[in-house]
This record gives structure tokens, C-alpha cells and sequence, in this order.
């Protein structure tokens, strides 16, 4: 499915840029671990290019070219393009999934701000949780509950990444603290981002991401074993590594502006050994009525996405009406034009 020369390419990037990730992948099945390396590789290179570019407005529209040029069985000649095209004509991957990661990466392209926790889930939901339906697509795991529970898994992850770079992310100029939390611990979100410190008021907004992603964690447990037992044990250990990056952060006085949260590679193997407890346990134990609970409002269309199936041309309008305002001021910008 996939050309071994470009499987080796994706295995190099992660295994470079995605240490966490790289660890949990070692315990899929081959079957699932080496897509799932082509697709977080080919979200990788995404978020890189608008990460890291200096214009990422024009990075978002490349990246929604590359998209289409994929879906149309043409893809660009680059290994992570083609591996996500083999993907795409191999598990019939709905559009709607990498479009709302495109999405996501628009919404940081246009330096958006979260009024409130329920809009940094939304943005939490296209930049993780959308990854998190597409690694179920390629398990063939289409359950609207088990997709639910690993959208809560996206989130968490999310939020636990939110709360380890509030310093790297505000010295960059961005901030993803919701602003109503900010005015109501008495701050101005440019004012913070222009002398960033780990105040009391900054430690207890941390904390609160922290703990919102512990208590979606907790539910995202239940949808482990909805998936091929093969693949739990490496879903278990990425749930659980990821959790340690925010205990790390709890350990540290919920400063992560002062320091940002490392975890070693002994951390790893244990909470792996855990993951393999776990793993077996699931399937003896009785199974929770946390599988039940209703997804997140915010990630609702990726259950609905990844449980119908998408014709490849069905677009999102949110996602068009992005594209097309960052469009536009693209070209407002070649014309010798102010951006917005």
C-alpha cells in the first residue's frame, strides 16, 4: 500500500520529531503502526510548515492544495504526500477529518484567541481529535462511542500540550489560556504575552487545563477497548505518556514558564509497563458506561465524519469560509495590501 522508501521516510520523522508518539507506536500491530506513522507524519509536516514557516497564511493554502492534489490520487511528490494518498484509496479516509485539521492550523495561522474553555476544546478537537478519528479509521473502527471516547483522548492530549508550553507558546506571541479566565483573574492577554511570568493566577489557570484534561482522559479510557486487541497496549501507553507530561507539569508547581515539563526515558518504560497492565485487564474486566457518554459538543462532527464516511469532495463550510478569508488576505497581502 504504502512505498517501503517513503514508510522509512515517515518512521525517520517521528522518529525525530514526535518522541512520544514514536514510543507508543512500537506497541501497535504492524497493520496499524505503520499507516499510522505516514498519517502522524504527513500532520507533522502541517503543523511544521505553519509552525515554523514565516508566512503561514500561504503555508495553510499549500497544505489545502497538497490535500486536494491527495484526494484526487495525485499527490505531490514527497514522501509523506504519497504516503497519505496510498492512506486515503486504502481506508477510505473521510475528507472531513484532515480538513478539520487544516482547520486548526488556519485558526493559528490567523493567530486566533479562545474566549472560552469550550473554544479551546474546539480548537483542541481539529488539531488532536481529528488525528484521533483518522488513527480509528485506520483500526476500521467506525463505533460512534469508541470514536467519541478517542476524540476525549485528542482533547486531553491537547489541553495537556496547552498547559506544558503556556511560556514557550506566550515568548512566540501566542496564547491559548482561555481569555475569560484571564480577565477573571484580574489579566490582559497582551500584557502577559508582552512579560510572561508564572504568577499565582497563571499556575492556577494551568492547573484548571490540567485537570480538565485529567477528567477526559479518565472518560477516554473506556473507548480502549472498542479497538483491535493488538492496538490497545499502544493506545494505553500514549494515553498514559501523555498524562505524565502533565503530572510532570504538577510536579513543577504548575510553572511551565519557568520550565517546561521533560519526561524520561525510564518515565516512559514504566508507565509502558503499566499500559501492558492495563491492556490485559481490558479484557476481563466488566466494560464502564463511560463508553456511553455523549461525545463532546466540540467534537461531535468528527464522530459523525468518521462514522458515515465522507464523499472525498464534501467540504466543511467552516473550513471554507477559513480558507477563504485566509485566502483573501493573502491576496490582499501580495497587492501590496495590509493583512488583517
Amino acid at each position: 500500500m504504502i512505498r517501503p522508501d517513503d514508510l522509512a521516510h515517515c518512521r525517520e520523522v517521528i522518529r525525530t520529531g514526535s518522541l512520544s508518539f514514536h514510543a507508543a507506536s512500537k506497541l501497535l500491530p504492524a497493520n496499524v503502526r505503520d499507516p499510522a506513522l505516514a498519517l502522524y507524519a504527513f500532520c507533522r509536516l502541517a503543523d511544521d510548515e505553519v509552525d515554523e514557516g514565516n508566512n503561514k497564511t500561504a503555508a495553510v493554502l499549500r497544505l489545502r492544495d497538497r490535500l486536494d492534489l491527495a484526494y484526487a490520487g495525485t499527490p505531490l511528490d514527497a514522501p509523506e504526500d504519497r504516503a497519505f494518498a496510498a492512506i486515503i484509496a486504502e481506508y477510505d479516509m473521510p475528507r472531513a477529518l484532515p480538513d478539520a485539521l487544516l482547520e486548526g492550523l488556519a485558526w493559528d495561522a490567523q493567530e486566533r484567541r479562545y474566549a472560552t474553555l469550550s473554544d479551546v476544546r474546539a480548537y483542541s478537537a481539529r488539531v488532536a481529535s481529528a488525528v484521533g478519528a483518522m488513527m480509528c479509521v485506520l483500526m476500521r473502527v467506525r463505533c460512534a462511542d469508541t470514536l467519541a471516547r478517542a476524540c476525549d483522548l485528542g482533547v486531553a492530549m491537547q489541553l495537556t500540550n496547552i498547559a506544558r508550553d503556556v511560556g514557550e507558546d506566550a515568548r512566540a506571541g501566542r496564547i491559548y489560556l482561555p481569555t475569560d479566565w484571564l480577565a477573571g483573574h484580574g489579566m490582559d492577554a497582551d500584557a502577559f504575552l508582552a512579560d510572561p511570568h508564572p504568577t499565582p493566577q497563571v499556575r492556577a489557570m494551568t492547573k484548571a487545563l490540567l485537570r480538565e484534561a485529567d477528567h477526559l482522559y479518565r472518560r477516554s479510557e473506556a473507548g480502549i477497548s472498542g479497538l483491535p486487541r493488538q492496538a490497545r497496549l499502544g493506545i494505553w501507553a500514549a494515553r498514559l505518556i501523555y498524562a505524565g507530561i502533565g503530572d510532570q507539569v504538577t510536579r513543577q508547581g504548575y510553572d511551565s514558564i519557568g520550565h517546561r515539563a521533560h519526561t524520561s526515558r525510564a518515565q516512559k518504560l514504566v508507565w509502558i509497563g503499566q499500559a501492558g497492565v492495563r491492556a490485559l485487564g481490558a479484557g476481563v474486566m466488566p466494560r464502564s458506561a463511560l463508553i456511553y457518554a455523549d461525545p463532546l459538543p466540540e467534537v461531535t462532527f468528527l464522530v459523525d465524519a468518521a462514522r458515515q464516511g465522507q464523499p472525498a469532495r464534501r467540504r466543511m463550510t467552516s473550513v471554507l469560509n477559513t480558507l477563504a478569508d485566509l485566502s483573501a488576505r493573502e491576496m490582499s497581502h501580495g497587492n501590496g495590501g495590509q493583512s488583517a
